[in-house]
């Protein structure tokens, strides 16, 4: 999808529209959510639905647009209405998964998924719902999506702690010291257009907090050696595996998203 905006390439054309095709092909039409997951581990995930999925959505608003085919962008807000509805809180967090019988669509319940458990604030998931959430507001200019990213961005920066530093669960135990540089790097994203949307006082709330995270990363959790590959350090994948605060490229890849949003040179590919 973004080598075909920048190169117009008309391979790259279709691999996106195929990818489309696949991503819409694992939407539930009963519980209104597409599906996270094959079935793996002897586990059913025919019902399991994820918030890492909003940032999955803008490839849907862009296939509808180049195909003139409305049931990429039909989808994408029916599993956002419904993402909205079962993922987040009323306080602004958000759960990692939620389970719905496949057939009926009813919600059946939440899985603590890479967080700390059942009920608990994945900070990852929470930069991935504020996002998001972001994102579906560009793609439709809905105001109820705009809405939904404030309230996770605001339940983000209050439990952002002094440091700025994220630890891989807002709930975790006190005693745990375990970070996730991927969370800040992807928040910093969410709150940076934020405060592009937002005017006023709360524009400039959204924007100190981003500032606030890319300085902590920059000053405490990047390694700028040339000999390094990666930039982020203690990055974490999930709360209960075995190895924690290493490197992901993800991270890096929002952090340099989140620096050339501030310096105008962003390619925007979502």
């Amino acid at each position: 999808m973004a080598n075909y905006r920048v190169s117009k390439n008309e391979s790259s054309y279709n691999r996106a529209v195929i990818a489309a095709n696949n991503l819409a092909g694992r939407f539930n039409l009963a519980g209104r959510f597409i599906r996270a997951w094959n079935d793996w581990g002897g586990v059913d995930h025919r019902g399991w639905a994820i918030i890492d999925c909003m940032m999955n959505l803008p490839l849907l608003y862009w296939a509808s647009e180049v195909t003139k085919d409305p049931r990429f962008k039909q989808i994408a807000v029916a599993h956002a209405d419904t993402a909205q509805i079962c993922f987040v809180r009323d306080d602004g967090s958000v759960n990692h998964i939620v389970e719905f019988d496949p057939f009926s669509g009813e919600m059946i319940r939440t899985y603590g998924g890479q967080g700390f458990k059942v009920g608990s604030s994945w900070t990852r998931g929470q930069g991935w719902g504020l996002y998001g959430f972001m994102l579906s507001y560009i793609h439709t200019k809905d105001e109820k999506y705009l809405n939904t990213s404030r309230r996770i961005a605001h339940y983000f920066i209050s439990n952002t702690p002094e440091s700025g530093l994220i630890p891989v669960d807002f709930r975790q135990p006190a005693e745990c010291t375990w970070e996730d540089s991927t969370a800040a790097a992807i928040a910093a994203c969410g709150l940076i257009e934020l405060s592009k949307h937002v005017t006023g006082r709360d524009g400039d709330i959204y924007l100190n907090a981003a500032l606030k995270l890319l300085k902590a990363l920059d000053e405490k959790r990047c390694n700028w050696d040339n000999g390094i590959d990666n930039l982020l350090e203690k990055c974490t994948a999930e709360y209960h595996s075995d190895e924690h605060e290493f490197a992901i490229i993800y991270g890096d890849y929002y952090f340099m998203e989140a620096l050339l949003k501030l310096t105008g040179q962003e390619l925007f590919i979502w």
